[in-house]
């Protein structure tokens, strides 16, 4: 009886990003677009770091013996993230 239309058939195509382009450069300014790209980037990586620490932290509740040996590994990787920025 009822059918519902997707709200998106798919991917957008060559044409459909054109035109985003187009928006996004009209919008923002040709010299921005670098500078929102890098900043969103940023906030990706900061978002993917989180939902990792989430997870770590949900898998010690669920493990508790094994929580220590994964909480020396997470720790001696940031020292060494720390060292090289």
């Amino acid at each position: 009886m009822f059918t519902t239309a997707p709200l998106f058939a798919g991917l957008p195509g060559g044409m459909e990003l054109a035109v985003i382009l187009l928006i996004a450069v009209l919008l923002f300014g040709a010299n921005k677009i670098p500078k929102l790209a890098r900043s969103t980037g940023q906030a990706m990586g900061e978002f993917q770091k989180g939902r990792q620490e989430l997870e770590q932290e949900i898998d010690e509740m669920k493990d508790p013996d094994n929580a220590d040996t994964e909480a020396s590994s997470v720790d001696a990787d940031a020292d060494t993230t720390s060292k090289n920025e």
